[in-house]
């Protein structure tokens, strides 16, 4: 018995092979992730260089800041322009509108003086010959070789056709030297509504001054009189 026995304490084992204590290493979870993330890169990076946009170099990028740059002053330089315009336009309708709004008063102005002067055509003489159109009024100066004239022809009718024809001014007038002489002036085209103000200024030949002017109104292209009177020059 004494040559099996020990003084040394049994200890309790939990299996019958003894200790199952292990020598700690890596997860393998753990370096399934770092597998994982080294590929993720790995992949990342491959596809970036092969099918992602080429990293710019440091002339190719500092050549697309200055066309930035370029780029960005041609903007506020347009958009300068854009208000400029914009301020001309507004200026335009401003005027405009201003412009229209005189037009308005100025027609409704001669809208009034034309119906003021309906009626003092009303009360004009007639044609002391009774013609229609008649020259109702005339006024003539003159100076040396000048004949200054303002003459009124008027149609009784206010409904009446218009007329058309010529005007033709007979001078009778003295020259510096004394001489009297009647020159007749090149035919002046007419054409009458109801009445028809015809101004001008001719010149006579030699210094000729007027005295005194008749006038005829033939229609059409024809000689045929359709209206005369004669006038005395101021």
């Amino acid at each position: 018995m004494g040559l099996f026995s020990s003084n040394k304490r049994v200890v309790f084992q939990p299996t019958a092979y003894g200790s199952t204590r292990r020598k700690r290493g890596v997860p393998r979870w753990l370096v399934l992730i770092l597998t994982g993330i080294v590929l993720g890169a790995g992949g990342l990076l491959f596809l970036q260089k092969s099918y992602g946009p080429q990293r710019l170099t440091a002339e190719e990028s500092e050549r697309l800041h200055q066309d930035l740059n370029s780029a960005n002053i041609d903007k506020q330089r347009l958009q300068s322009e854009l208000n400029r315009h914009t301020r001309e336009l507004e200026q335009a309708q401003t005027a405009l509108a201003n412009q229209q709004k005189l037009v308005e008063e100025a027609q409704a102005k001669l809208q009034t003086i034309e119906q003021d002067l309906q009626l003092l055509l009303k009360d004009i003489p007639p044609d002391p010959r009774g013609t229609s159109p008649g020259i109702r009024a005339a006024e003539l100066t003159s100076e040396a070789g000048k004949l200054n004239y303002q003459i009124l022809v008027m149609q009784d009718d206010p409904g009446a056709a218009t007329f058309t024809g010529k005007m033709t001014l007979i001078v009778e007038g003295r020259y510096p030297n004394g001489r009297t002489n009647t020159v007749t002036l090149d035919p002046i085209d007419v054409s009458v509504d109801r009445y028809k103000y015809v101004t001008g200024t001719v010149d006579l030949p030699d210094n000729l001054t007027g005295r005194q002017v008749t006038i005829r109104i033939t229609q059409g292209d024809s000689t045929r009189l359709s209206a005369t009177r004669t006038i005395r020059v101021r």
